[in-house]
């Protein structure tokens, strides 16, 4: 269970400047998840109950993603950007009281699991006044080093102050830190700005610690889950960082990709055991997945749930709202939005079904659509048990067609159809002797005159 005792404070109200965009830097996604929104997602697997954010001024999108995320946090505008440390203290409402401990953390580094944050939070269980979270750089150019006896850190050297022997030490600052509650306060406040930027630096707080007689250590991370984002480019290498670890997970969970690497998942998919997903899957946001679904190549699903042993694809697409039963077959390019195909029905080529129901066994012929939307309202279309749909059916709704009816190919159905009954929807055909062979000489004549040949 979370513990109230236990405060994280995300810094969040960079602008993303160099990320050349209007929008503030943590609501860029990493696997359809906000960057925020993933750190909010580990405090809370990690067990700590309070979360205080703090954000900068007039950014109301980033309020209601906290809110969205993490109902319970609250936010805290830091008015003036001037330091790691001075974010801390926008957030004095709440830690003010206290807490156990407090752990700041940063926004824009959506990969720290909760593994990692739990272990911070034991080094302070264990009697650490101070954790410094800190990895092992396979290049250590622009990182401050930590320089430890054990795991007692002694100081964080920036590297423009560091000697040739400290700028060797590959064991770096992440940036994220833990307090012992009842110490936070008092370090916090005495950090100060005498620095060439003026700025308060929360990094501070080791010098401070070490001079009020506290524990100060350090907790170990991998590289790659501590990656701070401040470009696109670096955006790009978290997702791809990102994705790697998920295609593991989902190979180690029991599910077989084929060619891993095409593969693309979002934050909160879920697959069964003994899913095959073949190359160049998407999935979207909110999707589940049963035991033994295959999934063919170039499908895209968001918002979608399948049930054990169905087939999709090659080519499909999930749109929100899909519910997919078991066995049943969604096969090339057919799309399925807001609908429910029932157990053992196929939708096997060339069709679009929204807003609808397609009853156990049902069988949707090619070229199907389903007419939901009148322009102005989207209306039902409701499909039996065991109907059978020729190719080429338009149903316009709201209609309903009953269970183990038969549409004939090529009808346009705009009236409800009974149970086993027959319908017929398209024209008459009507054949004339000859008239194609004029048609064609009178085409021929026209071209002629049209060209001048």
């Amino acid at each position: 269970m979370p513990s109230t005792s236990r405060l994280a404070i995300v810094l969040a109200a960079g602008l993303g400047t160099r990320m050349k965009s209007d929008r503030p830097k943590v609501m860029h996604q990493v696997a359809g998840l906000s960057l925020v929104g993933h750190v909010l997602k580990a405090v809370d697997a990690a067990g700590i109950g309070r979360v205080a954010v703090v954000v900068g001024p007039d950014m109301p999108e980033l309020v209601a993603e906290v809110a969205r995320r993490a109902p319970g946090a609250q936010c805290h505008v830091q008015q003036e950007r001037l330091g790691t440390a001075h974010a801390a203290r926008a957030a004095e409402p709440a830690w003010r009281d206290l807490p156990d401990q407090v752990l700041v953390l940063f926004g824009d580094t959506p990969l720290v699991s909760p593994q990692t944050l739990a272990r911070v939070c034991a080094r302070l269980d264990e009697g650490a006044d101070v954790v410094v979270l800190g990895f092992e750089a396979q290049d250590p150019t622009g990182y401050g080093r930590l320089l430890t006896e054990g795991d007692r850190l002694l100081a964080i050297r920036e590297e423009r102050d560091a000697s040739e022997a400290e700028r060797a030490v590959r064991f770096c600052n992440s940036g994220i830190m833990g307090f012992r509650g009842t110490r936070f306060a008092g370090i916090v406040q005495r950090i100060g700005n005498a620095n060439a930027k003026g700025e308060y630096y929360l990094t501070d707080a080791v010098e401070i610690a070490a001079e009020l007689g506290l524990s100060v250590v350090t907790e170990r991370a991998d590289e790659w889950e501590v990656q701070g984002i401040n470009t696109r480019v670096q955006l790009a290498r978290v997702e791809a960082d990102y994705q790697r670890q998920a295609r593991i997970a989902a190979m180690e969970g029991g599910a077989t990709l084929t060619a891993p690497e095409t593969v693309h998942f979002s934050h909160d998919t879920r697959l069964g055991r003994d899913v095959v997903v073949e190359p160049n899957v998407v999935f979207g946001p909110g999707v589940e997945i049963g035991d033994g679904v295959t999934i063919r190549a170039f499908s895209h699903l968001e918002d979608a749930r399948v049930a054990e042993g169905a087939t999709l694809g090659p080519y499909a697409r999930l749109r929100p709202g899909a519910e997919i039963g078991a066995g049943a077959h969604i096969g090339n390019f057919v799309e399925i939005k807001n609908a429910r195909v029932e157990t053992g029905a196929k939708v096997n080529h060339l069709t679009y079904i929204g807003d609808a129901r397609v009853g156990a066994g049902a069988n949707i012929g090619a070229g199907t659509i389903t007419c939901n939307y009148d322009g102005f309202l989207k209306h039902h279309t409701d499909i039996g048990a065991g109907a059978f749909v020729g190719s080429n059916s338009t149903l316009v709704a709201p209609v309903t067609i009953g269970d183990g009816a038969y549409l004939a190919a090529g009808g346009v159905v705009t009236e409800d159809v009974p149970a086993d009954a027959l319908s017929l929807g398209r024209a008459r055909q009507v054949v004339k002797e000859g008239r194609g062979a004029q048609l064609k000489a009178r085409f021929a004549r026209a071209k002629a005159e049209k060209t001048g040949a």
